[in-house]
């Protein structure tokens, strides 16, 4: 992530993240001398429900981005289950948040768009 001072990052950082601050979640995978890929959402930080055996409060990021990420270019072979949950959850969020917001013709790309990958 770019912004700060919060930051997740391998670089230095002193400020602690806390409920309400937004980061960008930016994973990607880069061939060096030939491709690169980066699907970047932004992300709220939250706290989250009590975790059994621990001490302290956790927090948990809330996804405020909402556009589909590509189907084409995800091979869901490759991906966890957790992994491919995730990505069908967040498009079942997508189609559900957006498509009263657009148009038909939009509508039908949306849905098109968002189908649920199969492992």
């Amino acid at each position: 992530m770019h912004e700060g001072p919060q930051r997740i990052s391998k670089l230095p950082n002193s400020v602690a993240l806390k409920p309400g601050m937004i980061v960008s979640n930016e994973p990607g995978y880069y061939l060096p001398g030939h491709y690169g890929i980066r699907i970047e959402n932004l992300v709220a930080v939250r706290p989250c429900g009590a975790l059994e055996g621990t001490e302290k409060p956790f927090f948990e990021f809330e996804t405020l981005t909402l556009a589909p990420i590509d189907r084409n270019l995800v091979q869901p072979g490759l991906l966890t289950p957790d992994e491919l949950d995730w990505l069908n959850g967040y498009h079942v969020r997508v189609r559900e948040t957006l498509s009263a917001a657009v148009d038909a013709e939009t509508q039908e790309w949306l849905a098109t768009a968002t189908q649920p990958l199969a492992p």
